[in-house]
């Protein structure tokens, strides 16, 4: 190819870059006016709304610009479009490079503000005291199960859940230097390090493991010492300058995290949702048939089932459910109608499109 054969289609991408940056400014226009219309409305982020962008673009998609490209598009177009019809502060379980902060920012782009919190507990605080509009809470680990303080918040806090992520984890061994002869000591989170357990009995069996509050600070202190490796994400190696020694280091290639969106109002239908329950039953013969018998004869799948003891009450347990479909559906808004009959308390937490 001839310089000016390049330099030609360099031109036309100048060119469909100017096309698609004066079409960015078309939409914002429309998306300040929507904001405007919306004005004192509090339900101006709607992840069924996003989720429904996103399937029509990808299944109009002809190629050859991949379906997953689209998606990572348009959440920094409509990101950036949040920001302009109202601020977006999001806590989330910090501190930075955190996988939370991972899902967060999958979640919500670059454009909104997110700002990392210390705990739980403290997340669930920003977000009921109107500090913050949402927080990004983990919930469940595919291989080392449910994230109990999340659970146990939503006993006592009035929040809904108001869309869930599913992130694929993966730990990678990060230190300054990217040789593992350097390496003295591995720090990060006891999570990390379960899920790590045979790499490291196979590949630093000799080696001190040290336990720290977060992948993230794990980073940050290999930061701050040659002799030190951190098990972390590759966000943490960017953001704190640590090369990688090994990549995917994870016992187990299927490793997932579930992340939960906690807001103040449950959101409309998508077409493709979950609800989740909280609830306690009185305690008498046959009553865990009875619990489950409204979603078995109207065909509701549950997707999950996980009990927590009641803290105020010993050998009393709260049981969270996961139902496939919508409050707003008659047959599961009925199934927990019936349910509600045999408990001593029954909260709905929210009702929100499903991750992929």
């Amino acid at each position: 190819m001839t310089d000016k054969s390049l330099q030609d289609l360099r031109q036309r991408i100048d060119d469909l870059d100017d096309q698609i940056l004066e079409l960015l400014n078309r939409r914002a226009t429309v998306v300040v006016e929507v904001g405007e219309r919306k004005a004192g409305n509090s339900e101006y982020y709607v992840p069924s709304r996003e989720k429904a962008i996103y399937e029509r673009l990808i299944s109009e998609n002809s190629g050859p610009f991949p379906n997953e490209g689209i998606r990572r598009v348009f959440r920094e177009v409509i990101s950036a479009s949040l920001a302009l019809e109202q601020p977006l502060k999001v806590a989330f379980l910090g501190p930075q490079a955190t996988f939370t902060h991972v899902a967060a920012m999958q979640q919500f782009g670059f454009s909104a503000q997110l700002v990392p919190v210390r705990s739980i507990p403290a997340i669930f605080e920003e977000v009921s005291r109107g500090r913050a509009s949402y927080g990004v809470v983990p919930v469940e680990n595919s291989n080392e199960g449910v994230v109990s303080h999340t659970l146990d918040m939503f006993m006592s806090v009035d929040l809904k859940i108001i869309a869930e992520v599913m992130l694929e984890i993966s730990h990678d061994l990060l230190n300054i230097s990217g040789h593992p002869e350097d390496i003295r000591k591995v720090v990060s989170h006891p999570q990390a390090f379960a899920q790590c357990r045979e790499w490291l009995e196979e590949n630093l069996p000799d080696i001190p493991l040290v336990d720290a509050p977060s992948t993230a600070s794990a980073a940050r202190l290999a930061a701050e010492d040659p002799e030190a490796a951190a098990i972390a994400s590759e966000t943490a190696a960017s953001l704190y300058g640590l090369r990688v020694v090994k990549q995917k280091i994870e016992d187990n290639s299927n490793n997932f995290t579930r992340f939960l969106v906690i807001g103040q109002e449950i959101q409309g239908p998508s077409g493709n949702d979950k609800t989740s329950i909280l609830f306690s039953v009185k305690d008498e013969p046959g009553i865990l048939y009875r619990m489950l018998e409204p979603f078995s004869k109207r065909d509701l799948n549950l997707s999950k089932i996980e009990s927590r003891p009641f803290k105020s009450k010993a050998w009393e347990y709260v049981f969270f459910l996961d139902i496939e479909g919508h409050i707003a559906e008659p047959n599961v808004e009925d199934a927990v109608e019936e349910l509600r009959g045999c408990c001593q308390f029954l909260k709905v937490l929210g009702s929100y499109p499903k991750a992929k």
